[in-house]
């Protein structure tokens, strides 16, 4: 894995916060308070799906994706985790991980183009950034 070429797509950056690294993805906060929302994203030059990565890569990501949903579901006790890899909007490779509630503002559909998003405060901001970043360590 060439991680020395990888960058992040910058709608990717500019809609959402790093939140940790793990050993091949980069995980950030999507910034939209509306719904516990992290973004898992593979650190591969180029890769647009996931079966463009080797299978022993591709493995590696589906372990980190569990991992990620398991820490989502500890910590925000969810009705449902929406795990997903649209790639419509923003071509690089990631992950939608998304805890959704019965009282959630856009449930039982998708959250995609529901309302306005309703960026974090600072002080929820980075109560959600310690509390994620302390069950992930």
């Amino acid at each position: 894995m060439d991680a020395v070429s990888f960058v992040i797509d910058s709608q990717l950056k500019q809609t959402s916060y790093p939140l940790t690294s793990l050993d091949v993805c980069d995980l950030r906060l999507v910034d939209d308070q509306r719904w516990p929302w992290l973004l898992i994203i593979p650190r591969v030059p180029h890769a647009v799906e996931l079966i463009d990565i080797t299978p022993d890569l591709r493995a590696q990501v589906w372990l980190e994706i569990d991992h990620v949903g398991r820490v989502m579901r500890d910590q925000f006790s969810p009705h449902k985790l929406n795990i997903a890899a649209l790639g419509n909007q923003v071509r690089q490779l990631h992950v939608h991980c998304i805890a959704r509630f019965p009282e959630d503002e856009a449930w039982p559909n998708p959250v995609w183009g529901v309302g306005d998003s309703v960026p974090y405060d600072s002080e929820l901001l980075n109560s959600r950034l310690n509390a994620l970043r302390d069950a992930f360590s």
